[in-house]
């Protein structure tokens, strides 16, 4: 079972003091109060993940974070008085009574709001007062209040709340013009009329429901939009697609030929009607409208041999097939041989400045890496290899195992062993990569795996203590990859990028970005190449998929399971079209209801069915995450390469040769 004292202490250390809140009373404040007690039960594993949970009543109890952001922005200071909006199970209340004189909580559900009250009562937080009500018309009787904490998004600050600050005090609420995404906004009273304000960034928090924010649900006017349903309007919008091997396919992906950067993605790792339809956009773009790059989520080194094989270049000397290790089956199928094939064939009937290239984006043979590592600790310390195991399996920021997390991190072993596996893995490195440095024409090839071997001690060292960091090294890493490929190529060079959706997702509008202040290569394509750069998503409702139930485990296929009845893909589904395309800026009425928060889901080359919702799904906004969105009701399982699809008097080195 999970030590939760010294999780706490970890969160603390980890995830809030290394975000910047360096305020001694908040991070005290946190270490002493018990969160697992505030959350639903079942969850309380998870309570030291630097996340949102739900809680009763379709609320949430936010991510320990933004309870620390929130009340380093009111700048709450000891002896000082706090109202606290949207009280929920008391969590945000019961930290800042750490540090305040006082507080007065409001929970506007009943239920939730009892459940709070005793909670708070049995933890002995005697300087808590909570009261059940509408939170937007504050507490009157016990203002004014120095700090004025809200946690949930009003199309506007309430007028009462305002009123009811003291001259000097602070009011931190989420303020939007939509109910699900908003700007965290700090007021400061400066006498009895006038506040200043200053922006905090964007948030995603639960609607403020009052007399002074939303109405509720069942009291709002119906308009003509709301009353056609939400697969209704995808139904009416959606642009049926033929078989990915129909050349209509491609070209109806044409539009965005005038894109510097078309970034494709998929929803797993594993879907070959996934990797078959981004096979036909970029054929289409290749042949049709001058793209000349194809970058993909794989290691430089080994995505090198495939380019040497398609441009008809010699291999390498004493190189070794690319691709060997786990997972073999994301790069090795049937589906990206059949398109190496068409690359070869395409560049053998043009001339040399129109080749098209094939990229590897990503910070170095990761898989190779982590293979290394496991070897390592299952000499060494086999009880950390089998953490090691559960925390490589969730590398991608969805797959939620917070507590693996909490064990390798809490470790002592593991921490023994950091300095020897960081040192391992960076020799494998230059074993791997040392064939470039041989290699002197290749200058640009070189030059990129020189950058390679520098990043590797950097990227595992904040790898093993949590937090964006390690994301954000590696999407920054593919990005300005993907950008010296793009300058190699000339000022007309184009390029179509495959990664998983995570990866080619604006990260400013999922749990990504908000949540945990990662970010992606499609956001950063969007700051870079703006309106020249089109980010597309692929997802399905149900089928198979090759992945492993486990890091470095075998290969399975899979079952899907139907897609979440709240989530974006249950509402594709619903709309009873096979295969269509969204295009999301033909169609404005829509946009705007599919930027509401839904979930999304997110398989990579790990897929844990049995605890889906947690390990595979995340809040985004669909129609601000990417412009285009590609749907496919139900998808099989891409087919792994085996001896029978060796190419007869291809190189040994060739990259599917087995």
């Amino acid at each position: 079972m999970l030590d939760f004292p010294r999780a706490r202490n970890r969160m603390v250390d980890v995830q809030i003091a290394r975000r910047g809140i360096n305020d001694s009373h908040i991070l005290e404040a946190m270490r002493r109060v018990p969160r697992e007690v505030f959350v639903d039960p079942g969850f309380e594993e998870f309570a030291y993940e630097d996340s949102p949970l739900p809680i009763s009543e379709g609320q949430t109890i936010s991510q320990p974070y933004i309870v620390a952001r929130m009340i380093e922005a009111a700048e709450l200071k000891p002896g000082e008085t706090v109202l606290d909006v949207g009280a929920g199970s008391g969590y945000a209340a019961a930290v800042a009574s750490q540090i305040a004189d006082r507080v007065f909580a409001i929970e506007r559900h009943h239920t939730l709001g009892e459940s709070a009250r005793r909670r708070l009562q049995q933890l002995g937080y005697d300087n808590i007062d909570l009261r059940i009500g509408d939170g937007t018309k504050g507490w009157p009787e016990a203002a004014p209040f120095d700090v004025i904490l809200v946690a949930a998004g009003g199309p506007e600050v309430p007028r009462a709340l305002k009123e009811q600050l003291t001259i000097g005090g602070r009011l931190v609420i989420p303020v939007g013009l939509d109910e699900w995404s908003q700007t965290l906004r700090k007021l400061t009273r400066t006498s009895e009329t006038d506040f200043e304000t200053e922006d905090l960034g964007s948030v995603m928090f639960v609607p403020l429901i009052g007399e002074q924010g939303w109405a509720e649900e069942s009291d709002r006017p119906v308009t003509a939009v709301r009353e056609q349903t939400l697969p209704d309007m995808i139904a009416a919008a959606a642009e049926p697609l033929p078989e990915s091997d129909d050349p209509a396919f491609g070209e109806c992906f044409g539009r965005f030929a005038d894109r510097r950067v078309v970034l494709l993605g998929e929803a797993s790792h594993g879907t070959s009607d996934f990797y078959s339809a981004r096979a036909a956009i970029t054929r289409h773009l290749v042949e049709k409208h001058g793209f000349t790059i194809v970058a993909v989520e794989a290691d430089w080194p080994d995505a090198a041999e495939i380019d040497r094989y398609v441009r008809h270049r010699q291999a390498r000397p004493g190189s070794d097939p690319p691709f060997q290790r786990f997972p073999t089956w994301m790069w090795r199928n049937t589906d990206v041989d059949a398109f190496i094939d068409w690359m070869r064939e395409y560049n053998g009937g043009v001339e040399p400045e129109r080749h098209a290239g094939f990229y590897g984006l990503d910070i170095y043979n990761m898989s190779g890496s982590i293979a290394a590592v496991l070897d390592y600790l299952d000499e060494v310390d086999p009880r950390s290899a089998v953490i090691a195991r559960e925390r490589y399996g969730c590398l991608t920021p969805w797959q939620k195992e917070p507590s693996s997390y909490g064990r390798a991190v809490l470790t002592a072993g593991y921490r023994r062993c950091e300095d020897a596996i960081v040192a391992q893995c960076r020799d494998l490195l230059n074993r791997r990569l040392d064939y470039a440095a041989r290699d002197g024409k290749d200058y640009f090839d070189a030059a990129q795996n020189a950058r390679l071997v520098a990043a590797a001690e950097r990227y595992y060292r904040i790898m093993y203590y949590g937090g964006p960091e390690s994301w954000n090294l590696r999407d920054s890493h593919m990005f300005e990859t993907l950008c010296r490929i793009l300058e190699t190529g000339g000022p007309d060079a184009k390029a179509v990028v495959w990664a998983h959706n995570s990866h080619i997702g604006d990260a400013r509008y999922t749990d990504m970005g908000v949540v945990r202040g990662e970010l992606t290569i499609g956001q950063l394509c969007r700051q870079r190449f703006h309106k020249e750069t089109a980010l597309i998503g692929f997802s399905t409702h149900t089928g198979t998929v090759a992945a492993a139930a486990d890091w470095d485990g075998e290969m399975q296929i899979m079952d899907v399971r139907h897609s979440h009845h709240d989530s974006y893909e249950r509402l594709c589904h619903e709309a009873a079209i096979p295969r269509f395309l969204l295009d999301f800026d033909q169609h404005e009425l829509l946009s705007q209801r599919l930027t509401e928060p839904r979930l999304e889901r997110f398989i990579g080359v790990i897929y844990r069915p049995e605890t889906e919702v947690l390990s595979h799904y995340a809040e985004a906004s669909l129609a601000r995450q990417f412009d285009a969105f590609v749907w496919f009701d139900e998808t099989s399982a891409l087919t792994p390469l085996g001896a029978e699809h060796a190419k007869p008097g291809a190189p040994d080195t060739y990259p599917f040769g087995l």
